[in-house]
This record gives structure tokens, C-alpha cells and sequence, in this order.
């Protein structure tokens, strides 16, 4: 295998290489769904943010939700017909939740993986932020206005689709992508805190590069230890990475290591082989946090009279436009449907939509989902055509 030597790629491509490396998830046990108990309101009262305003009359459901699906089509909608002739508006969200008292001291983020558009997000009445546009996750800190105990928090979100036309393909209106809540100690591994790539490569070994963000919440700086067990599929033990940091007060530090995997065993679209990287902080001989990163190991080149190729391999790139809604199902993601949308062309091995502001990985069917994370691109399909 020849090292990859990474050029003046277009992004796209890049992108889709990329995949299997830059996907990071947090495990379970500091990531929780809260996707259930919202209640709804399209149209627009700038008291709900309040916490003590009355939303009993509002419609109750469950994320995700696309609700211009739910409207008439409208030759009249200002949308138009390139967005469906569905008309957006604004809408309200809220959810009451409540947090035990053994909870204080905890952090707590909430994550949003995708608002459809020009959200602003409250908690029990404070303003955490806006984000305009609609095709990029986000994170807010919610710890310095939870309550606990017997206490009640509310959480609102309006997200305001009404200026239009403002897409040329359907957009859909709401948090159309699920919301998280994630739990987590004082000294943590940052949100997208990894980041790891396999800058040497050969038949032998691949030398594993992992930068870690180390996240300090505490007032004080803390030495740490910061220790990585990458494992393969078969949750075999194949490498080691370990760094001690001076975590700064209140900020983020970064720290790497460098392992290597002997004999790797590498990501194709045919075998979509990942490992997987468990870091842990330490503290005060405490382990504080666990986070897990996915990767896949590969090498890639363009030539100019053959093309690309993948781990020495030659691969047929074929693009298309493919946006991010789901037919009549509207933008809400569905799995099932996006699952079966990947195969619509059964000639192709991989079959992708981008829209969302994330990298994922599909390793079940050998399918990259690749989303770019920059408000207002124009989405777009990637297939890999193999035969």
C-alpha cells in the first residue's frame, strides 16, 4: 500500500473519503434521546418562552417533525413549486422535564441535530442562542439554569420558516433531526472532541493520529490522564494511545497521542470494517468520562487519466442531486426510509443524501452518509458505482 498523499481535492470528494474516519459518537450512557413529550404550536406567541406560560391547548408529539408536510399543497404558497408549494410559517416547541437532585453538579448539553430554520432556543425563560439557517447541528450548555429535585424545567424552541421563498428544492419546517440530551462530569471530552487520522500506512502497520479536546468546566486546572483503547470488530484490544494534560480552568485543551494497528484491516465500500477508539479521562484516579469514535482505515489517489482509487482499486464516481427530504414523508428523518432510499439504484454499492452538518457512516450496507457542515450549500448525492 502506498501512503496517501492527500492534494487539492474537491471537497465533496474529500468529504466522502472522510467518512469513516471523522465519525464520532458519544456512547450511551452520556447521551440520552429527547425526542419524546414535546408539545407543538404553529403560529407564533412570543410568551411561550416563558416558563410559566400555559401550552395545554397545543398539540402534544414526538420528534422528529416536518409540519409544512402536514399542510394543503398551495399554488399560492410562497414557497413556490420548487419548494413543494408548501407553505412554512413559524412554530413553537416545548417540553417540561424535570432532573433528580443526585444530578447537581452534573453538566448537561442539549444537541440538536437539525432545526428548520432560524431557531432560537430558551431554557426556563433564558435565551441560549439563535441559529440561522437550518442545514447544521448545534449544541447549547444548559447547566447554569437547571433545576432539580421537584422542580420543573421548560425547554422552547422557535424555529421561523415564514420569510420565503428561501430554498430552491423542499425544505420543510421544524426540528425535522432528533435532539439529545447529554449528561456528563466536570472534566469531559469536548462535543466533536476527537479527531483521528492514519497519516502512515502499509500492509504491516498503520500509524494512528488521535487529537483529543479536553473540556475543563471547573473553576480550577486539572491534570489529567487521558488514555485510548482502540478495538476491532470483534472488540479485540489492537492499540493503546495515552497522554497526561494540564486541563486550563473553564476552556478547552488539546492533547494527542499516536498508536499503531498491526496488520489493519482496511474500510472499502465492499467491507466497511471500522474500529473503534474508547477514551477515557481520568481524574484524580476517577475515570470522568468515556467517549467512542468510530473510524475506518484506508488510502485513496486520483489519477488524472485513471480517476480514483480506493485502496489501490479503481472506483467510478458518479454524482447526482439528491436532496434531504423523504418524498411524502417530508424532512422528519426516518431511518427506515432512508435506509430503503439507499437502495434505489440497486446497481450502486453506496447511495447517499448530504444536507445535515455531520459525517456518518452506514457500515450495515456499505453506505457513506455524507452531510456538509455549512449553512445554505446545496445539497447533493454521492453514488459509488463499483461495477
Amino acid at each position: 500500500m502506498k501512503k496517501n498523499i492527500l492534494r487539492l481535492l474537491p471537497a465533496t470528494f474529500f468529504l466522502l473519503l472522510a467518512a469513516s474516519n471523522l465519525s464520532a459518537l458519544t456512547i450511551k450512557e452520556r447521551k440520552i434521546s429527547f425526542n419524546s413529550g414535546w408539545k407543538f404550536l404553529l403560529g407564533d406567541d412570543q410568551s411561550a418562552s416563558s416558563p410559566s406560560f400555559n401550552d395545554a391547548a397545543w398539540r402534544s408529539l414526538d420528534l422528529p417533525h416536518d409540519w409544512s408536510i402536514e399542510l394543503p399543497f398551495d399554488k399560492e404558497s410562497p414557497t413556490g413549486t420548487g419548494g413543494g408549494a408548501l407553505r412554512g410559517g413559524i412554530g413553537w416547541y416545548r417540553k417540561i422535564f424535570s432532573l433528580p437532585s443526585s444530578s447537581k453538579g452534573k453538566n448537561f448539553f442539549i444537541d440538536f441535530d437539525g432545526v428548520y430554520m432560524n431557531s432560537e432556543v430558551w431554557i426556563t425563560g433564558h435565551s441560549l442562542g439563535v441559529r440561522p439557517n437550518g442545514y447544521i447541528s448545534f449544541r447549547y450548555d444548559l447547566t447554569p439554569y437547571l433545576k432539580f429535585g421537584d422542580e420543573k424545567n421548560v425547554i422552547a424552541v422557535k424555529a421561523d420558516n415564514a420569510k420565503q421563498p428561501n430554498s430552491g428544492w423542499y425544505s420543510g419546517s421544524g426540528i425535522y433531526m432528533n435532539v439529545w440530551l447529554v449528561t456528563t462530569n466536570d472534566v469531559l471530552v469536548d462535543h466533536w472532541g476527537t479527531y483521528i487520522t492514519t497519516p502512515r500506512l502499509n500492509d504491516r502497520s498503520a500509524t494512528v493520529d488521535i487529537k483529543i479536546n479536553i473540556r475543563n468546566t471547573n473553576a480550577t486546572n486539572k491534570n489529567v490522564i487521558v488514555k485510548t483503547i482502540i478495538y476491532d470488530a470483534s472488540d479485540k484490544q489492537v492499540a493503546t494511545g495515552y497522554s497526561t494534560l494540564n486541563a486550563r480552568q473553564t476552556a478547552i485543551t488539546e492533547t494527542s497521542q499516536q498508536t499503531k494497528i498491526t496488520a489493519p484491516h482496511l474500510w472499502s465500500i465492499d467491507d466497511p470494517y471500522e474500529y473503534t477508539a474508547k477514551t477515557e479521562v481520568v481524574n484524580n484516579g476517577k475515570t470522568t468520562d468515556e467517549y467512542t469514535t468510530r473510524f475506518g482505515i484506508r488510502y485513496f489517489r486520483f489519477e488524472v487519466e485513471k480517476g480514483f482509487f480506493l485502496n489501490g482499486k479503481a472506483v467510478k464516481i458518479i454524482g447526482v442531486c439528491d436532496h434531504h427530504d423523504l418524498g411524502c414523508l417530508g424532512t422528519a428523518i426516518n431511518t427506515r426510509a432512508t435506509d430503503l432510499e439507499s437502495f434505489k439504484a440497486p446497481q450502486h454499492k453506496a447511495f447517499n443524501g448530504l444536507c445535515l452538518g455531520v459525517i456518518q457512516s452506514t457500515t450495515k450496507t456499505g453506505t457513506i452518509r455524507l452531510t456538509v457542515s455549512a449553512d445554505g450549500l446545496l445539497p447533493a448525492t454521492i453514488f459509488i458505482q463499483t461495477k
